[in-house]
């Protein structure tokens, strides 16, 4: 496996080094980073890809990028929306168990994802997972959700947590500490996360999400610092120890992990949960790092 300087990181491939490799729908890899993140992990035993797109683009980049791309199959389409509905199909159809995404718009792929028409969609409400390793924090990180749900209403904000915590619980986290994030800690009706917060803590409660220990309203100091839990007096058994955080809106999930990641030296893996098979969704500014990890997500996930 290659090597990554990030312990969680590091477990998480380790754990997923004996497993077979997912025929993989690789959508629209015509930029240089998404042809490398999905070379590598072929490379590395995480896939076996399929590359969706046009066909003489595809070539042309991995010829000026260097990428030895031979042997990997390629099904050509003319456009991106094409490109996002033959992955859809082919997942639907099982002739591939994940979906990766290359140099396409989030929306243009999720669209194709979530449609009625493609058939993979389940009980659950689709969401975003971003796994981080920040060299600063003593655990694994997760933020959800930052890429998917705009504004979450609180049956969303339920099927988001159930999704986060089912995939803590592969990654061998008995009981994730979940904390669902606001701007202060306290329940206020002039605030409506914090509303969210206390209801879904209820719900908890009341065994509606279950295989998590949820907290909340929290600030994001309250959530992942201990010293700033003990300075507010909070008793929590989550505050200051959070593995899950649970954002209130796409805008606050997306600018605290590009935060974490620029200005934190963290690494993440971005991923779909709640469709028939998972869909590995990076940033397309994301390097092969982040795309290698985010593969081993879906290969645990497919696998169990």
């Amino acid at each position: 496996m290659q090597a990554i300087s990030r312990p969680h990181l590091e477990r998480l491939l380790q754990a997923v080094s004996d497993m077979p490799a997912l025929h993989t729908a690789v959508v629209h890899p015509v930029g240089e980073s998404s042809l490398l993140g999905a070379v590598e992990a072929a490379k590395d035993g995480l896939i076996e890809p399929i590359f969706i797109g046009p066909k003489q683009r595809i070539l042309d980049k991995a010829s000026e990028a260097d990428i030895d791309i031979q042997g990997i199959e390629i099904i050509s389409t003319e456009h991106s929306h094409e490109s996002a509905k033959v992955a859809v199909e082919m997942a639907r159809d099982g002739k591939a168990s994940a979906i990766m995404k290359g140099k396409i718009h989030t929306d243009e792929l999720m669209s194709a994802v979530v449609s009625r028409e493609g058939g993979l969609r389940t009980g659950r409400r689709m969401s975003h997972v971003f796994a981080f390793d920040v060299p600063t924090y003593p655990r694994p990180l997760f933020i959800t959700d930052a890429a998917i749900n705009i504004g979450p209403d609180l049956e969303t904000k339920a099927d988001i947590i159930r999704n986060v915590i089912d995939l803590a619980h592969l990654l061998g986290i008995e009981t994730p500490r979940v904390a669902i994030l606001s701007a202060v800690e306290t329940v206020t009706s002039k605030i409506e996360s914090t509303l969210h917060a206390a209801a879904l803590c209820k719900m908890a409660d009341r065994g509606q999400i279950k295989g998590g220990l949820l907290d909340g309203p929290l600030a994001f100091d309250n959530a992942i610092s201990e010293e700033s839990v003990k300075i507010k007096g909070i008793v929590s058994d989550v505050a200051g120890k959070a593995e899950v955080l649970v954002v209130p809106d796409i805008e606050a999930g997306n600018m605290l992990a590009k935060q974490l990641e620029y200005l934190a030296n963290a690494e993440g893996a971005g991923i779909v949960l709640g469709a028939k098979v998972p869909v590995v969704l990076p940033s397309r500014a994301d390097d092969a790092v982040s795309r290698l990890a985010a593969c081993a997500l879906a290969v645990m996930i497919a696998n169990n």
